[in-house]
């Protein structure tokens, strides 16, 4: 069997450095200059037909899951197409016209975000929305106007495009949302016991077999209030200091992740409280109310002017998924319904990983929405 590439005009990826103020500072000493990277369509350098270079195209922002980056998207890829070679490949085929893609870098110490403001993190989404998208402007030859501006992404990535569709609706015309968090009593609620034995390896005092003061053992150092007492601290230094993690650490600092994003608070040990007493494993209901405040099933009807505004909204997701996104994406999408948002909702035969050909469907769903 020949490995297919394709072999038409592939357009032309440029890296720039930003120097971002928002990100300045930020809680987890993460750098705030940040490799930029924006991929150009083979038209971009056109002269010919009597537009010459001063033709202007849609802009469309790719934003990745967790644990990625956005130049991670233009890289090699075995047996597949990166971003930019797919968008090229159905530019050829006409499925698609000629847009720009902008690569953001969001990645944390704490392995990503989901895009939203937060104090323990950063602030993402204005870096997005009010550094980012007037610099692409300045620099590049763009339709200017959130009406032919678009994100989309998957999982985090998905989440951040539904969640900007929701909230930053003046700056986005359209949304793709791959197998994006929903449903947070389904997608995060399960793994939280494996999260919690994890962090139990860094607890001091160690444990020993016997008996057991259960009482007063989850009321000490401010457990019940959703506060650290040393363990994740820990947990998060041993990582730190590790090249290869465990997949049980990989779950482990994405929850502790969403802990920082929907539930930061500066006065925390850590600047952000925990929904899970440590050593009981008891919900605490006030954090895990802060939690399901992000949640994109239960800010539809809050958000339901800003919905209507759009231009175009695509969600899918495979019905295999490992992390029970699509019962959250099914809800999603029946929320939508009710409220009379109109949007475009798929599934697909398949799980959570390498599903990036499902965007063989959203690029030309999203570019039919913000075209001129």
């Amino acid at each position: 069997m020949t490995i297919k590439r394709f072999t038409g005009r592939t357009g032309r990826l440029v890296v720039l450095e930003h120097t971002s103020k928002i990100l300045k500072d930020n809680a987890l000493g993460d750098p705030h200059v940040r490799k930029l990277g924006v991929w150009l369509p083979p038209q971009y350098d056109d002269t010919a037909g009597g537009r010459g270079r001063g033709r202007r195209f849609p802009v469309l922002f790719d934003l990745v899951g967790f644990t990625g980056s956005g130049l991670a998207h233009t890289g090699w890829r075995p047996f597949g197409e990166n971003v930019p070679d797919r968008a090229a490949r159905l530019m050829h085929e006409r499925k698609m016209g000629p847009a720009i893609f902008v690569f953001p870098d969001c990645f944390t110490a704490l392995g990503g975000n989901q895009y939203i403001n937060s104090s323990a993190l950063g602030n993402y989404a204005d870096y997005l929305t009010r550094e980012l998208i007037p610099f692409v402007d300045r620099e590049f030859r763009t339709l200017a106007s959130r009406e032919h501006r678009g994100c989309f992404g998957k999982s985090s990535g998905g989440y951040g495009a539904i969640i900007h569709g929701m909230k930053y609706a003046q700056y986005w015309a359209a949304i793709g949302d791959h197998s994006g968090d929903s449903y947070f009593d389904f997608v995060y609620w399960h793994d939280w016991p494996n999260t919690l034995d994890e962090l139990s390896k860094h607890r001091l005092p160690k444990r020993h077999p016997g008996r057991f003061d259960v009482r007063a053992a989850s009321a000490r150092r401010g457990l019940n209030e959703g506060l650290d007492d040393g363990r994740v601290r820990r947990f998060l230094d041993t990582v730190w200091g590790k090249e290869k993690l465990s997949h049980a650490e990989s779950h482990c600092i994405m929850n502790v992740c969403m802990a920082a994003t929907y539930d930061p608070d500066p006065k925390a040990p850590l600047g952000f409280r925990l929904p899970f007493n440590l050593d009981s494993g008891e919900v605490i209901e006030k954090r895990w109310r802060r939690w399901l405040g992000h949640d994109p099933i239960l800010l539809v009807a809050k958000y339901k002017t800003n919905l209507a505004k759009l231009k175009g909204i695509y969600i899918d997701c495979g019905w295999r998924d490992q992390y029970h996104i699509h019962y959250g994406t099914r809800l999603l999408s029946l929320r939508l319904s009710e409220a009379g948002i109109d949007h475009m909702y798929q599934e697909f035969d398949d799980n959570h990983s390498d599903v990036d050909y499902r965007m063989d469907v959203s690029l030309p769903f999203l570019y039919r929405a913000l075209k001129p």
